[in-house]
């Protein structure tokens, strides 16, 4: 079993979106979500940009995989993909 991946989120303070996909990480076991405040670093939203090519947040990363936003993190819950991934294991 391998360690498992760092979990980085861009985000915001005040987005609900934000909120539910950070809840659902916790109640999946994820101790620590790296977050990368766009309210608070607005030069970092073109870093976003640049490795999503979306706007909005959050844009949420385990380990290499991209996974997306709130919708997608969840999609992938449902497909019962998230808890590998967040295992390190390969999906």
């Amino acid at each position: 079993m391998s360690a498992a991946p760092r979990v980085v989120m861009y985000s915001t303070a005040v987005c609900p979106y934000c909120l539910r996909a950070e809840r659902l990480l916790h109640e999946r076991g994820v101790a620590g979500i790296e977050k990368i405040r766009i309210d608070l670093e607005p030069q970092r939203r073109a870093e976003m940009m640049e490795k999503t090519s979306r706007r909005t947040v959050p844009q949420i990363f385990i380990g290499d995989t991209y996974v997306g936003g709130c919708n997608e993190l969840f999609a992938l819950d449902r497909a019962g993909k998230l808890a590998p991934l967040l295992a390190g294991e390969a999906c």
